[in-house]
């Protein structure tokens, strides 16, 4: 497969004479985080508040991953590898890139002979996997709930190679030189919350302490009140009478959604009328098509789906309809174990109106599909027993990633901890994480995509038919043990993390570091790695 240079620049300056631009929301600056305020002493930690209402004014750190990628250290969008943007009035004293940034940069010359110019950087993506859909978004580190809900996140389908189905599925999808009003039967659906001011500007959450005397605190999750689809609010999307791939993406920072297609928009229970066929999970193709009456989408889950239309009447209204919870999720079914999304908003995302169609159909129903084979992980050669967790700090709960004890019990751990998740290169794993929280949480693993071998009290139950494909992102059930296999071929550090935005940035999130046979721990061993010397606002190195 083609090889892909991704050259991102951050945007975050007024083209108008060259200053940055703040962040368009409040930010918490005292979690652990980019902080470019700390200078290269004090990056990468918990920050100090200055006194600001709305938190941390300052220049917007940024770094893009490409999440469900087979790719590079260097090119993976390691948290600690932001970068700011080339303002002319960058604080004196900020550190302008993270502590990361410099040893890729370096790491990436030799591999490329391409030099990451400053304000940027430059990754390569072999797409050497197979044919999936995948996403990106920024990884900044303590800050990337704010910065994708702000915008940076979009899709990055990869196809072709040799493991096609047998059967023709629907399309086309769009390509960029397609003329005006081309007809596209293969769509990416990126479904995600928002909240709008009355002046219609995105609002978040903002929460201060008792006494109204301290910054906009960090938030441990977040419902928007609409849905959007595409950045588009409630849409409406013109089908013929024909059939429809779908590539959807929960793009949320926290809700899960549970969708279905149903002919009323606000009744509830939602009655499906159509089945959602599922093609694929995370990281391809599944073994067989899986036909669904509701799909169920953690954040970062994605699903490749067919939607048959060919016996809908011209001018019927059809609705996707979702009835996941407008707040933290712990399983269960709408209407019994939780309250569905409030149907007269959250509850909908989008309007389906049937038209004729204007030519044949060449697609097969996707019930004849028949998937390319499904290739198996071989023999583990180590089994890693990990915990989620839950402890009150500061007044409110977060959620913390760990290890088990000789006893079973959760050993919570933050990002700056020792590193305790360091495969060995070449070698397959069994993790078994249990999850010891109230909350379901999607549990991602950078650089690999995983087989799910299991749940339950005790990891054995098989996963459901829908979750037999390579997968990037799991559901980890509460009080469960969740139990997956992956083979890790790349070395160098990465990060294992809850893939609520808000968990994952306040230290729900991990080192993982692939180690060379023989070779010595990432960085010291200890720390996910500190580079020396890169540059601040005052030198204008880095």
């Amino acid at each position: 497969m083609a090889r892909i240079f991704l050259f991102w620049v951050s945007s975050a300056i007024c083209p108008s004479w060259g200053g940055y631009l703040p962040h368009l929301l409040p930010v918490d600056p005292t979690v652990h985080w980019a902080n470019p305020a700390g200078g290269i002493e004090y990056r990468d930690r918990h920050g100090q508040w200055d006194g600001s209402p709305q938190g941390y004014r300052g220049p917007v750190p940024q770094v893009v991953h490409l999440h469900g990628a087979h790719s590079s250290q260097e090119s993976d969008g390691h948290s600690e590898a932001w970068y700011l943007p080339v303002a002319r009035d960058l604080p004196p004293g900020f550190a302008v890139t993270g502590s990361a940034y410099r040893e890729f940069r370096s790491r990436f010359a030799e591999r490329s002979g391409l030099r990451w110019a400053p304000g940027s950087a430059t990754f390569e993506y072999a797409n050497d996997q197979r044919p999936c859909t995948l996403w990106y978004h920024d990884h900044a580190l303590g800050l990337t709930r704010e910065n994708v809900y702000a915008g940076p996140a979009g899709f990055y389908l990869l196809g072709g190679g040799d493991e096609l189905p047998e059967g023709v599925l629907p399309g086309p999808a769009s390509t960029r030189d397609d003329p005006p009003n081309s007809s596209y039967h293969d769509i990416p659906l990126m479904i995600q919350d928002r909240s709008f001011t009355a002046d219609g500007d995105l609002h978040y959450p903002e929460r201060y302490s008792a006494s109204g005397d301290g910054p906009p605190t960090w938030v441990p999750g977040f419902s928007g009140s609409t849905i959007v689809v595409n950045g588009r609010t409630w849409p409406t999307l013109t089908v013929q009478r024909r059939r429809y791939r779908f590539r959807l993406l929960n793009g949320c920072n926290s809700r899960f959604l549970l969708l279905s297609v149903a002919a009323n928009a606000t009744a509830r229970p939602a009655r499906p009328v159509l089945p959602v066929w599922q093609i694929g999970s995370d990281g391809g193709f599944l073994p067989e098509p899986v036909p669904h009456e509701r799909v169920s989408l953690g954040p970062a889950q994605r699903v490749d789906a067919i939607v048959d239309f060919t016996d809908v009447p011209a001018g019927t209204e059809l609705y996707l309809v979702n009835e996941g919870p407008d707040g933290m999720y712990g399983g269960g079914r709408p209407g019994v174990d939780f309250p569905p999304a409030d149907p007269q908003t959250t509850g909908q995302v989008l309007r389906f109106v049937v038209t004729d169609a204007t030519g044949a159909d060449p697609s097969v129903p996707p019930e004849q599909l028949r998937l390319p084979s499904h290739p198996r992980l071989g023999a583990a050669q180590r089994v890693r027993r990990l915990s989620l967790n839950e402890r009150r700090s500061g007044g409110s709960m977060i959620m913390l990633l760990g290890v088990l004890d000789e006893r079973g019990r959760g050993l919570p751990l933050r990002w700056s901890d020792p590193v305790t998740e360091q495969p060995i290169l070449g070698e397959t794993e069994v993790w078994e994480v249990r999850n010891f929280t109230r909350h379901v949480h999607p549990v991602h693993l950078h650089q690999v995509q995983f087989e799910l071998l299991g749940r339950g009290r005790s990891g054995r139950s098989l996963p459901g038919p829908g979750d037999r494909g390579w997968l990037d992102t799991v559901l980890a059930y509460p009080w469960e043990v969740t139990r997956i296999k992956a083979h890790f071929d790349l070395p160098g550090r990465y990060a294992w993390h809850c893939h609520l935005l808000e968990h994952e940035d306040n230290e729900m999130m991990r080192p993982l570091n692939v180690l060379p046979r023989g070779g010595a721990a990432a960085g010291d061993g200890g720390s996910p790695g500190r580079a020396v010397e890169p540059g601040t606002a005052s030198t204008g190195a880095g």
